[in-house]
């Protein structure tokens, strides 16, 4: 308790603010096929990444969902990122996010309390939009099940429509900038209207495939070639609220 407390209040100081909106996205290892018995490519807590496997839809995985997650939301520049590293805290890699987890507990990890907390210590700060109920309870079932640094091959390109695909790519690697709180650019990507805005102008494709004369984004990294191929499947069908 002494030590979440110490960590709360440097959490909460005024200094720690986003100085710009500028976060390191990681690489997910190359996608291995299983074994025949397979299994959920359910790693270990040990630090090494698992083999990638098929998704199991009872897991929570580190390198598809916690990563980006985080990053997105917490390691920008003058914030969490490797270059700034306010207050000792480095939030781009699976070795500094569990400096703020206990495997197992996690009402007892500091990820938990600092993102669920209504205090004056909750992460991000204002104006940064707070992490969903969702998204925590992501964080939680993952801590549960071990805080494993486990991956899985989620992408299937067959699927691309945008509660199921384009809302969650969108929430877990791009809200963190893109908010109806903080909308960098004068950029919503909290809600399908201001997805389709972006979609319809053409900064959507231009940004996430990165091409000249357009602001690369994720900013720092590049969004898997099955994610944006998904998202222009979304495009090319007409960017339905489906």
């Amino acid at each position: 308790m002494r030590n979440y407390l110490k960590l709360a209040i440097v959490l909460s100081l005024p200094s720690f603010t986003y100085v710009a909106c500028k976060h390191e996205l990681p690489e997910l290892p190359p996608v291995v096929t299983p074994p025949p018995s397979g299994g959920s490519g359910s790693g270990s807590g040990s630090g090494g990444t698992s083999t990638v496997a098929t998704c199991s839809p009872d897991t929570v995985y580190f390198q598809n969902t916690i990563s980006p997650l985080v990053i997105s939301n917490c390691a920008m520049s003058g914030c969490h990122d490797a270059g700034s590293h306010k207050s000792g805290v480095i939030l781009t890699s699976y070795a500094g996010i569990m400096k703020l987890v206990k495997a197992g507990n996690p009402t007892g990890s500091s990820l938990v309390s600092i993102t669920s907390t209504t205090g004056s210590g909750v992460m991000p700060p204002a104006p940064k939009a707070r992490l969903t109920t969702a998204q925590i309870d992501l964080i939680k079932k993952w801590i549960s099940q071990g805080a494993k640094d486990n991956s899985c091959n989620a992408c299937d390109t067959a699927t691309f429509t945008y509660s199921a695909v384009v809302k969650v790519i969108m929430q877990n690697k791009c809200v963190g900038c893109h908010s109806s709180t903080s909308a960098s650019a004068g950029i919503d990507l909290s809600t399908y209207a201001g997805v389709k805005v972006v979609a319809d102008n053409g900064r959507l494709m231009g940004s996430i495939k990165q091409l000249t004369g357009y602001s690369a984004m994720p900013v720092g990294g590049k969004l898997a070639d099955c994610e944006i191929t998904q998202i222009q499947k979304w495009v090319n069908a007409g960017k339905l609220n489906n």
